[in-house]
């Protein structure tokens, strides 16, 4: 049983979240939105809502198998929440899936977990991608060890595929 904490605040992308949220349960697997607040309901870029399960704080690394950001503005709040960043930096430790699409770089970029590391996102923020040392490519979906970036919604099918694939092949964390 796989278990994906989601990010989500204000003007989130309402497809780079529900897009893989819903594949990723298609395959079985727990998927937690976590939120500045829990049971907040999260207006999306598009006006689609998005309650949170749990804020962020309660998202425990040693629980989850993959980390799932958004883009959208919700990545310019994200990135400024400390707990944020210290869990993307835990899962980076851990060796665990993190995946970001469009403007959410912002938040590994933040964390400094990208230096050295190929990764995509909207050319819109290729230049912060660059700055921060990532190896930026302008590709659809782009995996480089744990980390699976796209660039825009329209990458979400090879950047979900990426995601499953990528889970198939790693232990549940609650198992190691």
């Amino acid at each position: 049983m796989k278990r994906i904490g989601a990010l989500v605040d204000d003007i989130y992308e309402d497809l780079e979240l529900w897009y893989p949220k819903i594949r990723l349960e298609e395959e079985g697997w727990v998927v937690t939105v976590a939120g500045p607040e829990k049971g907040r309901t999260f207006a999306g870029k598009h006006g689609y809502p998005c309650r949170s399960d749990v804020s962020y704080g309660d998202l425990a690394p040693e629980e989850l198998d993959a980390l799932l950001i958004p883009g959208g503005f919700a990545p310019d709040h994200m990135r400024r929440e400390p707990c944020v960043l210290s869990l993307v930096r835990a899962m980076q430790e851990r060796g665990r899936l993190i995946a970001f699409i469009c403007h959410a770089g912002w938040v590994p970029i933040s964390a400094g977990i990208l230096r050295g590391r190929r990764a995509t996102s909207t050319i819109g923020i290729r230049d912060d991608m660059v700055n921060a040392g990532a190896l930026w490519e302008n590709a659809p979906t782009v995996v480089d060890g744990n980390l699976v970036s796209a660039r825009t919604p329209a990458d979400l099918a090879p950047f979900a595929r990426a995601m499953v694939e990528w889970l198939r092949g790693a232990p549940d964390a609650t198992q190691e």
